[in-house]
């Protein structure tokens, strides 16, 4: 759909009891990378999932990089707020509460920075293989938000002691944060699906 400021795809909520789920891809996804995941780890719930505006070599990105693991960390706020604004439109046009982000890799830390920048605009987010979007991040009012980071203990893009730090930083701003580090590389495992469905049995509304 184009009707709202990021083209997206969005699927109603089947189970109200279920809280609706923002899906944020990696680099040279798009709006349907993670609709299936989405469907597995909570299903019944609404699904907005938008494409990246950046593009990198034809890839959609959130936000631009410099280098590998090198952000434009103005381009990430400004790229941050602009999705938050784009969540508080498909919030009003779907009736929908605040979403819990689920992002890979670059939708990762473009929610990592949303938390950071815009806590109102998410109520919790799943974040697998994030690393630190912001190096001077402000302290958000992230008090009552659950926040699941998976890492990967191999992965060549994210040093360990990176997501070490942006868990720390969430938990400073009161997020509830469960950090699992898995013994895999960047890509995604089975057992991070099966941290996904057991995190979100728990999350409810």
């Amino acid at each position: 759909m184009t009707d709202l400021s990021f083209i997206h795809r969005y699927e109603p909520a089947t189970d109200p009891g279920r809280p609706p789920l923002l899906l944020l891809h990696g680099t040279g996804g798009d709006e349907n990378d993670l609709l299936g995941l989405g469907r597995m780890i909570s299903p019944g719930s609404a699904l907005l999932s938008p494409r990246g505006k950046v593009l990198e070599n034809g890839m959609p990105r959130f936000f631009r990089r410099l280098a590998e693991g090198v952000f434009d960390e103005e381009d990430v706020r400004s790229r941050a707020n602009e999705l938050a604004d784009f969540v508080a439109e498909a919030r009003k046009a779907y009736g929908l509460e605040a979403p819990v982000a689920v992002g890979f890799s670059n939708g990762a830390n473009i929610a990592a920075a949303m938390l950071m920048l815009r806590p109102e605009a998410l109520s919790g987010a799943a974040l697998l293989r994030a690393m630190v979007p912001l190096s001077h991040a402000p302290q958000a009012g992230l008090a009552g938000k659950r926040v699941l980071m998976i890492s990967g203990a191999m992965d060549p893009i994210i040093p360990a002691d990176n997501s070490k730090r942006l868990a720390a930083s969430l938990s400073a701003s009161g997020a509830e944060v469960r950090h699992e580090v898995l013994p895999t590389g960047h890509n995604l495992s089975q057992t991070d699906l099966q941290l996904l469905v057991r995190w979100f049995a728990g999350n409810g509304k």
